[in-house]
């Protein structure tokens, strides 16, 4: 399309940046567009004019940018220098360029920096800010107060039980998960939801995680719950710790996810569903219309991988697909399975030879290309 048409190239790749087309900001897709803008050699203009677009344009664009200027390109970083002096979310910008840049490229936009603060010393994190002083370090950053941590665990267990004590739940929950597992909650979960019936009390899932096998049987019993969250946090049990007689519930879970379009974490299902390798062939179907159709970039990788475990006819072709994901690591699992052939070993060579790639990527593209290089 690019040598057909140049300027519908560069239309449909600067509207990617103008409009934000992905179902989850989650999604990874500055690399990709990074790559188009410049394997297609297309003009940087329209990508710093959305440096003064809306946040979320302004955000996209200064990650593309952000990878051109490790790429080699003077203006990308120029563009993003000046827009730390003079832009709107300089503040965003400049703590996301100095986590990748170098740091001769922003140490000397210090003294800006603090003239536009302007006292607003608020709120800053960061590698700019810790190296200007302006910020604590992480490990330097106060640990929130446990104002129950000399309660004991039965004590805790006992004001979880009473509705009453309930302006206390969100503390007790704090508690028990800083804990050792307590088998002791398993019996309270289903009434451990919000105020209004949708979620499960913060940290309520990490507590009941920490139980693992321990929360088999009751998660058997909540996962068939009419709330969806207590259903949910059955099913995820399941999923981790469960045994064969539990594949059905989780296959109708992923169905459930097709039918009704849930596209938000079908992937740990399937991640379950692949403990049990043939065993879950059942979910072969559904796993291959979710790596199909999800909008959601990131789950991909959990369906090719569960239905390597359980069947992987097919695969190959799909491996080489991954090489050009936007995903890292649907491009790893592409590196390590992907047949060998002329196109696959040609996209290695890229993978490894790109200074945008992801370090991890790059890495495990040369050491399969020097196994093939071994191998002939």
């Amino acid at each position: 399309m690019a040598a057909e048409n140049p300027a519908a190239a560069a239309e449909i790749v600067h509207g990617c940046l103008r409009w934000d087309w992905r179902w989850d900001s989650t999604d990874d897709r500055a690399l990709y567009l990074a790559r188009l803008v410049r394997d297609l050699a297309l003009p940087l203009g329209p990508v710093v004019e959305g440096l003064g677009g809306d946040e979320g344009t302004c955000e996209r664009a200064a990650q593309v940018l952000e990878l051109l200027a490790l790429g080699g390109s003077g203006e990308a970083r120029e563009a993003l220098r000046a827009y730390v002096r003079e832009g709107e979310c300089w503040r965003d910008v400049l703590e996301s360029a100095a986590s990748s840049w170098p740091v001769e490229w922003w140490d000397d936009l210090e003294e800006t920096a603090r003239h536009r603060l302007q006292g607003d010393e608020t709120d800053l994190w960061g590698r700019p800010w810790v190296r200007w002083e302006l910020a604590a370090a992480p490990a330097e950053r106060a640990v929130r107060p446990d104002p129950l941590a000399g309660e004991t665990s039965a004590r805790l267990l006992e004001l979880l039980a009473d509705p009453g004590a309930r302006q206390e739940w969100r503390h007790v929950m704090v508690a028990l998960a800083r804990r050792e597992a307590e088998p002791g909650l398993l019996p309270l979960v289903p009434s451990l939801g919000s105020a209004d019936g949708e979620y499960p009390l913060p940290l309520l899932p990490r507590a009941v995680r920490k139980l693992g096998v321990l929360a088999v049987p009751a998660a058997r019993e909540w996962a068939r719950a009419e709330e969806d969250w207590l259903a949910g946090l059955g099913l995820g049990v399941l999923a981790e710790h469960g045994e064969a007689e539990d594949i059905p519930a989780l296959v109708a879970e992923l169905e459930r996810d097709w039918v009704e379009r849930r596209w938000c974490g079908s992937m740990y299902t399937a991640r379950g569903l692949a403990r049990f390798g043939a065993e879950a062939r059942g979910a072969v179907s559904l796993l291959r219309r979710l790596w199909l159709w999800t909008p959601h970039s990131y789950e991909r990788v959990s369906y090719l991988e569960a239905l390597a475990e359980i069947d992987p006819t097919g695969l190959e072709s799909v491996y080489v697909e991954c090489l050009w994901d936007c995903e890292d690591d649907a491009r790893l699992l592409g590196v390590e399975r992907a047949p060998d052939q002329p196109e696959v070993r040609g996209r290695l060579e890229y993978l490894r030879d790109d200074e945008l790639e992801e370090p991890e990527v790059r890495a495990a593209a040369r050491e399969r290309l020097a196994a093939l290089t071994g191998q002939s």
